[in-house]
């Protein structure tokens, strides 16, 4: 990428490629956790270590002369570049990005039977968090229940989940909520193509073709390598972006693969950190998507931005203890600041209308 060039741009220049010849492979990342885990016990806002070096190396020159407000500008829906062409019913019978859910043995099509869990419910203080900061909804029926008066607004918040468990589906849940209500919003996705993210939200009733043409909505795919290498730009110039684009809410598709880009677990934290405090200044609601780790589905891969965020939800496998024979999802809240939640672990599906949490149903 020459000196002239800037992520958006380059990502926008892609998209358009992408219209006429089959999308160039992204490097491959070393999906590989290092086998470390950071201490439950530190701090969570501690810093450790020297951040410069294990850093990736962005040579001797700059990475762009423009500033990084010029790029986001020439994103798709951020005001001005160009809207790539897309088949909004291409490709997505499946996994995170369609697909009808379960549909044997789960009360019919996309969906639980809740009359089949036992009923139950929720089990959680029903007094309001006693504070003056505004609140919010996620967006996902069922969830949003478990939540006694919203989401406090500017928190940040991280889903993990192994893959297929509707990681990508909540982010774009959690944007469309706002942007229904005619609010702006950011989605940056590191592993998908915009066209994608775009068409896989229409497919499921969610106008995001409309809310970029609108620029009510910027989508930017980007390369991890570039971003990691571009990161402190990003970090200083992000929050007045946001601002003057005037977004409520913004997702990151996923952070695990920027943690990647990190050789240490000191570096690592060191640049997540710099990263997560860079979002809180940007004065947005923020969704952040983790890969879980192999080892523990309750923890990210890296165990660090659980520690770094002010709320997590785990979303992950669980089958039954009888015969092994059925697999459900479900889902949990491990914390929320400055917010009673509930704490049981309930059923959900991913059906084509996204995710609803069943709030009334027991597991098994």
């Amino acid at each position: 990428m020459s000196d002239d060039d800037d992520w958006f741009e380059a990502a926008l220049r892609d998209d358009e490629e992408s219209d006429d010849e089959e999308s160039v492979s992204k490097e491959s990342v070393d999906r590989k956790a290092d086998g470390t885990e950071a201490d439950s016990d530190a701090d969570e806002n501690a810093v450790e270590g020297n951040a410069t070096d294990d850093a990736p190396d962005t040579g001797d020159d700059p990475l762009f002369e423009d500033d990084f407000a010029s790029a986001f500008a020439s994103a798709p829906g951020a005001g001005g570049g160009s809207e790539p062409d897309f088949d909004g019913g291409d490709g997505f019978d499946g996994g995170e990005f369609g697909g009808g859910g379960f549909d044997d043995g789960f009360g019919g099509e996309g969906g639980f039977d809740a009359g089949g869990f036992g009923g139950g419910g929720s089990s959680f203080d029903d007094e309001a968090f006693e504070s003056a900061i505004p609140r919010i909804d996620i967006g996902i029926d069922g969830l949003d229940s478990m939540i006694h008066g919203g989401v406090p607004e500017r928190t940040l918040m991280v889903a993990i989940g192994n893959a297929g468990t509707g990681k990508t589906t909540f982010g774009l849940q959690f944007l469309n909520h706002a942007l229904s209500n005619g609010e702006k919003a950011v989605y940056v996705t590191l592993e998908e193509s915009h066209e994608r993210i775009v068409a896989s939200a229409t497919e499921k009733g969610w106008p995001y073709d409309e809310y970029v043409e609108k620029d009510r909505l910027a989508v930017v795919d980007l390369d991890p390598i570039e971003m990691a290498n571009s990161l402190s730009s990003i970090r200083s110039e992000l929050p007045g972006l946001v601002r003057d684009f005037g977004a409520s809410r913004l997702v990151l598709d996923s952070v695990s693969l920027l943690e990647m880009m990190y050789q240490g677990q000191a570096t690592r934290r060191n640049e997540i950190y710099d990263f997560t405090r860079s979002l809180k200044e940007a004065g947005v609601t923020t969704m952040l998507t983790s890969e879980a780790s192999d080892e523990n589905p309750y923890s990210s891969r890296h165990g660090i931005i659980e520690y770094l965020t002010d709320a997590v939800f785990v979303l992950r496998y669980v089958r039954s203890t009888d015969d092994f024979r059925e697999t459900r999802l479900a889902i949990e809240i491990q914390k929320i600041r400055d917010a009673n939640h509930s704490r049981e672990i309930k059923p959900y599906d991913i059906t084509n209308e996204g995710i609803s949490v069943y709030q009334q149903a027991n597991l098994f």
